[in-house]
């Protein structure tokens, strides 16, 4: 059957190509070869064309510098850090402590989603979720109790994957409190309308001791 079936198969090659089956399958053979060679150095060279676009097109990272410990600077010092200048590090401060967010200046460098942040102690923007310009700051009055714990996941975070780098300077300025200073003034004016009886009762009984004596010398 399979003799048959191949001597079948040598009699329609030469009825349909005209060439005896080795002289076919010698040509076939010579195809495989001249296709596989033109066909790997195409591809070899698309390759090649690839990786030499990709190396020119792709720039190549350079490593971040190491964080450099600044210690403790004011509010405008800080601001210098907000990424305008690509030689200075990255800073953002929440709750006083300055973090290097450099390795994140896709997200808080110049046209980032919270660029805005960068450059600034963001605390009470962090908390809110804020993006005003009046939340900016690190001023933690007033916030309930799920800002400050949004906050604190906010800072947890900064903790474990920024290097803390320095702290934001504060400002002491003395607050004068309306309620006590009000209470100051009452308990002065009770003082001296307590002192002030005291005082003529003193000056009249002088004048009377005076008088007595002018009278026991006449």
């Amino acid at each position: 059957m399979a003799l048959e079936l191949w001597e079948t198969f040598k009699e329609s090659i030469t009825a349909y190509t005209g060439l005896s089956p080795a002289t076919f399958f010698t040509v076939l053979a010579l195809g495989l070869a001249l296709y596989y060679v033109v066909s790997n150095f195409f591809g070899s060279s698309d390759v090649t064309h690839i990786h030499q676009r990709s190396g020119v097109s792709e720039p190549q990272m350079q490593p971040l510098p190491p964080p450099v410990q600044l210690g403790e600077i004011s509010e405008d010092e800080l601001k210098q850090y907000d990424g305008s200048d690509p030689q200075k590090p990255l800073l953002m401060a929440i709750k006083g402590q300055i973090y290097d967010v450099s390795q994140s200046r896709m997200f808080y460098g110049p046209g980032g989603p919270y660029a805005l942040f960068a450059g600034k102690d963001a605390s009470r923007a962090l908390a809110k979720m804020s993006f005003d310009e009046k939340d900016l700051n690190g001023d933690l009055t007033g916030l309930g109790v799920f800002e400050l714990e949004a906050l604190q996941d906010w800072e947890y975070k900064f903790m474990s994957k920024y290097v803390k780098v320095g702290t934001v300077k504060t400002t002491n300025v003395p607050v004068v409190d309306g309620a006590a200073e009000d209470q100051a003034a009452t308990e002065a004016a009770q003082k001296d309308v307590a002192d002030g009886p005291s005082e003529s009762v003193a000056k009249e009984t002088a004048e009377a001791a005076s008088s007595a004596d002018n009278e026991k010398d006449e």
